[in-house]
């Protein structure tokens, strides 16, 4: 019976913030209070290295998380059957436009279709400042450590992970700029 408690437990929890990586058709939660979506932010895996697997640039050919060293990176992992992935996506391009000089936001696919269902997505999105990168194997979701779309993590310019954030942001908000700030100014 208690490990039937701590499944339903893990599975609502999960539920909250973002999307169940193998539950496509899982509802959505409500947010509690408000229309802005409060992801849960983590820094307990600040001073992480960028996980070393690969994925697909725009191109199709194999990269790693460290062709983008040397600049802040903010990797975002979502999929287009995603709800809160979907809603965050807009907000996700004007940020990359608005900080290109400040850091990278890269968006990464966890859509096992791959191509097949993120072209379409992009092209009727229309966006101008975010690139299709692909993640069909899910290799990134599992090296770090996250079962929960979206998943945003914000790396230093060394490829440290300063913190993240699972389930959805409103990324054009007050606590998103302020987390943001926070990682490009540190104190001291």
């Amino acid at each position: 019976m208690r490990s039937v408690i701590v499944l339903s437990l893990t599975f609502s929890l999960g539920l909250l913030g973002g999307c169940d990586r193998q539950s496509p058709s899982a509802p959505q939660a409500a947010q509690a209070g408000g229309t802005e979506p409060i992801g849960n932010v983590d820094i307990g895996k600040a001073g992480s290295a960028m996980p070393t697997q690969s994925f697909l640039d725009p191109q199709d050919r194999p990269v790693t998380l460290a062709r983008f060293r040397g600049k802040p990176v903010m990797v975002n992992l979502w999929a287009t059957w995603c709800a809160p992935c979907v809603r965050e996506m807009p907000a996700l391009d004007t940020l990359a436009g608005r900080e290109k000089d400040r850091f990278a936001v890269v968006t990464i696919s966890q859509d096992m279709k791959g191509r097949s269902v993120v072209s379409p997505y992009f092209a009727r999105g229309n966006f101008t400042h975010l690139q299709p990168w692909l993640d069909e194997k899910n290799d990134l979701m599992f090296a770090l450590g996250t079962d929960t779309l979206p998943t945003t993590i914000f790396y230093d310019a060394q490829g440290k992970e300063l913190w993240r954030v699972t389930g959805a942001m409103d990324w054009s908000g007050e606590r998103a700029r302020t987390l943001i700030d926070g990682a490009l100014n540190p104190p001291g």
